[in-house]
């Protein structure tokens, strides 16, 4: 026989795994732009800690990006960064920060994450 208590666990369960789906795998925010330095570069700072932050980076075409990646964990998923559509990846040392560059040719939505997919991010090239 179920009691009210069992329900309220079950809801519960429930609530959480939604939570941790929508966590991972969720809507993203719109986005945070490059700035653009005086050498031509779109540059952004990315923090690693418990997934990107920036997680959406805006971006122009045609004009090369430099993305700083800084780790600030010992996770084992967060060890590398993975631009699969621009052929990058880039292991990320706990406390030192990385540099990846690319020529984003095409407007578009492309996605970057860890090794386990886990940690997922989105460069929107406009």
């Amino acid at each position: 026989m179920t009691t009210l208590g069992d329900i309220f666990i079950i809801l519960g369960g429930i609530a959480i795994n939604l939570g941790i789906a929508l966590f991972f795998w969720g809507p993203r925010r719109s986005g945070t732009r490059a700035a653009l330095a005086s050498n031509g570069y779109q540059e952004a700072m990315v923090l690693v800690k418990g997934g990107y932050t920036p997680d959406v980076i805006v971006v122009q075409h045609d004009k090369p990006v430099r993305l700083y990646f800084r780790r600030e964990e010992t996770a084992a998923c967060s060890e590398m960064v993975i631009f699969n559509d621009f052929g990058k990846s880039a292991k990320l040392p706990t406390g030192e920060t990385v540099t990846i560059e690319f020529l984003p040719e095409k407007a578009g939505e492309y996605e970057f994450s860890c090794q386990m997919g886990m940690f997922r991010g989105k460069l929107v090239v406009e």
